[in-house]
């Protein structure tokens, strides 16, 4: 995840919702003297949740203003549902002038403040200084973590967990260092067959409140796969229910703590627990083909991700089973993505049929283990400038 930016220590940061662009430029305007508040990122509608899961992930900010004025019950449900979540983040209301109703049904709600126009200096330090109070002390520095990249597709069938199993291979036979392969397509995962992994905790254990906790304690329990990688295996039995946000964000920092990669295979691009864990990673691959049908899916996830506010040095587009006889050029793929192609991995069925049912990786003189072994070298962080370079649009 991106590092928050930085501030000064006596400031908080804030997302601010507010469909009234009066009142957010009074706000705003009101933040220019006092700077008790530094805006991160303004919203001019009330989002859906899961643009607002994703925005949260994405800011890390310590406040979420509301303006209560446009619309009172939509700011009120947006407050519940952030303060359902509980990750710490303090809630404001925002309002035209200083309305009785709306200011309880925002306390009533969960908020911890409720501001009014014409925003006094005084009136707003006092507030702001009791939010600083209310704010989670800083940690102290923690060893590095490690490196996480999810793997999702927009079409299913695209060789997203092929290219995650086998990726996860090379790492780990490249680098020797500790690699964790997380299966996320919690409705028919099949890195467990990929990797011929023995029984063991399924990653609905740990995004569950009935299994066991992520802590470091449990990692031990993992079955080692192909060349040494561990193994987090979707469930045995296909699950379709919800995934609370703070187990899926703890089940990530916990891997980190004690992996130098974590590799995600998650679902479709545009199912909410794909955008969750691209919002709680480093990196995130888009794995397309070049048939036209992957192709339109793959552009309509760019201008996804694009609107919920991903930066485009966060993601990174690699056509697989690349060939001439493709429906879209490289050059005519890079126009309609509207940004560079990371990698094109060759389509080498002979090679990854005679290592399936083994449940062995790629020999890395292979056409495609060539093509693998390239794309590993970008996300190793001593690759993380070149690789960010290769994303971004020429």
């Amino acid at each position: 995840m991106q590092p928050r930016n930085p501030i000064m220590r006596s400031e908080l940061t804030a997302l601010l919702i507010a469909p009234d662009r009066r009142l957010a430029e009074q706000f705003a305007a009101s933040q220019t003297e006092s700077r008790a508040c530094q805006i991160l990122s303004e919203l001019k509608a009330y989002p859906t949740r899961q643009t607002l899961e994703v925005r949260l992930k994405q800011l890390h900010p310590d406040l979420v203003i509301v303006d209560a004025g446009t619309n009172l019950a939509a700011a009120a449900d947006i407050i519940q549902f952030i303060a359902s979540t509980g990750l710490s983040i303090q809630l404001v209301g925002l309002h035209p002038r200083n309305d009785s109703e709306a200011l309880l049904t925002c306390l009533r709600r969960g908020a911890c403040e409720f501001l009014h126009a014409p925003f006094e200096e005084a009136i707003q330090r006092e507030a702001f200084s009791r939010l600083l109070r209310l704010r989670p002390p800083e940690q102290e520095t923690a060893p590095q973590p490690g490196t996480t990249v999810v793997f999702s597709s927009a079409k299913p069938g695209s060789g997203a967990s092929t290219l995650a199993f086998h990726t996860a291979c090379a790492l780990r036979r490249s680098e020797r260092k500790r690699v964790l392969l997380i299966d996320l397509d919690l409705a028919g995962g099949g890195i467990s067959f990929y990797s011929k992994s023995a029984e063991s905790n399924s990653v609905l254990d740990f995004l569950t409140g009935d299994g066991p906790q992520p802590g470091g304690r449990y990692w031990s329990t993992l079955k080692a796969g192909c060349d040494g990688i561990d193994v987090l295996p979707a469930p045995s039995v296909p699950y379709c229910g919800s995934i609370e946000t703070s187990r899926l964000a703890g089940l990530f920092d916990c891997a980190r703590a004690n992996y130098d990669y974590v590799l995600v295979d998650a679902p479709v691009v545009f199912k909410r627990l794909s955008l969750l864990a691209l919002s709680n990673s480093d990196r995130g691959l888009l794995i397309s083909t070049g048939e036209i049908a992957s192709v339109h899916l793959a552009r309509r996830a760019v201008q996804l991700l694009e609107r919920l506010g991903f930066p485009k040095d966060r993601f990174q587009i690699v056509v697989n089973r690349a060939n001439r006889s493709d429906d879209v050029s490289p050059a005519g793929l890079e126009k309609l993505f509207s940004c560079a192609i990371s990698s094109r991995l060759p389509d080498d069925h002979l090679a990854l049929h005679r290592v399936l049912t083994l449940g062995r990786a790629l020999e890395p003189e292979s056409d495609l283990g060539k093509g693998i072994g390239e794309l590993t070298a970008l996300l190793s962080p001593f690759s993380a400038v070149a690789g960010l370079a290769a994303a971004r649009p020429q």
